[in-house]
């Protein structure tokens, strides 16, 4: 495995845009030269295998400033770990993930940063709030005191490329939703479709497989 490091730099250097290096599967080896080109982000969805990885690249982590994502669809029984290994939970879904989150918070002492996933596609086989009931429910979970609302994520339907119009669609509404509450980060886009997210507006984007080979 090596790192793409014309794409990695390439990326770094776009203005207001913000790269979560994904690094499932990717060894603690590998993660170091990542953040050591400059990476301040990276994600994982696997809260055991992160686990694993934590106290290999912990003092990276902390000397060179880089923030730790968790993408993947948080599990209640995980929370507490979840909250312990990351600087932020971009897969805020539901009333009780959030209040879980936010108790796990206060018992550490600390505010974590979170993300309300956004099911832009209305797909049954993914996970998030429906985008027009985004806004009640970032009303609903505001008041929670050891969470800090920082975005929206979502996972975009997948189409083959030469169908990009439909994927722009989805990034348009996220943008659209996202003008209601102005929050500071839109993470949407991944390997496959980070360049039409950044056309439609994200200021964040989650890459794993265009990094490594």
């Amino acid at each position: 495995m090596y790192l793409n490091r014309e794409l990695i730099l390439q990326l770094l250097a776009e203005k207001n845009l913000t790269l979560v290096g994904v690094t499932k599967n990717v060894s603690a080896e590998t993660i170091k030269e990542l953040i050591n080109l400059g990476v301040k982000n990276i994600g994982e969805s696997k809260i055991q295998e992160f686990g694993e990885k934590y106290p290999l690249i912990k003092e990276l982590l902390e000397t060179s400033h880089c923030k730790t994502h968790f993408i993947g669809h948080l599990q209640s029984n995980k929370t507490k770990k979840a909250v312990e290994l990351f600087d932020v939970i971009q897969s805020i879904d539901s009333e009780k993930i959030a209040v879980k989150v936010n108790d796990e918070s206060k018992k550490l002492g600390k505010v974590i940063d979170v993300m309300i996933q956004v099911n832009v596609g209305n797909e049954q086989q993914k996970y998030g709030v429906m985008p027009k009931n985004v806004v009640e429910f970032y009303n609903t979970i505001t008041s929670l005191s050891n969470i800090n609302i920082i975005g929206l994520m979502c996972i975009a339907p997948e189409f083959p490329e030469d169908e990009s119009e439909k994927t722009k669609s989805y990034f348009k509404m996220m943008t659209r939703v996202n003008k209601k509450l102005n929050l500071k980060f839109l993470s949407m886009g991944m390997s496959n479709d980070y360049h039409v997210a950044i056309e439609e507006g994200a200021n964040m984007i989650r890459v794993g497989r265009r990094l490594f080979s």
